[in-house]
């Protein structure tokens, strides 16, 4: 199962974290609470495998990314010259300055428009965001268009 779905577990550590050993660190977290709440999912199997899976991994984002912004600045690693690292855009796909762009503009988002974006790349159904989101198919309309708007406003607005 999770061989099948490692692709989408490692697109939500990576929209959640620019480095790539938080990354990794996060999917490794995502992996260990799938594992751990395996049993729960095991005595409710009317829910998808796939929503239930989406559902932990964005927990599991959200929260470390709520504790990694927490940790003062100061117990952040600078890089070698002394100077914060910058992440490197991802290096797949078409052109790596506006999938950068993108990023930074993604990262702008809260956690939860962040989730909207995650599923909807991932070309889910609204009723498939809401069954994952918990809510109605109606409400992920609405906040999908409000997040594109934003979208939209971040990347037309000079960094």
């Amino acid at each position: 199962m999770l061989n099948a779905h490692q692709p989408r577990l490692r697109r939500a550590a990576r929209l959640y974290c620019a480095d790539a050993d938080d990354r990794q660190d996060l999917y490794q977290e995502i992996v260990l609470q799938l594992w751990r709440a395996w049993p729960r999912y095991e005595a409710r199997p009317e829910v998808q495998v796939g929503t239930w899976l989406y559902r932990v991994a964005l927990n599991v984002a959200i929260s470390d990314l709520r504790r990694r912004t927490r940790r003062p600045a100061a117990d952040r690693l600078p890089g070698p010259d002394g100077l914060p690292e910058v992440p490197a855009p991802p290096p797949e796909g078409p052109d790596p300055d506006d999938l950068a762009e993108l990023y930074r503009a993604i990262a702008r988002l809260s956690d939860v428009e962040k989730a909207f974006v995650l599923l909807y790349l991932e070309e889910k159904t609204y009723a498939e965001m809401a069954d994952i989101l918990g809510i109605t198919p109606n409400n992920v309309r609405v906040k999908m268009h409000r997040v594109q708007d934003k979208l939209r406003q971040l990347l037309t607005q000079p960094a």
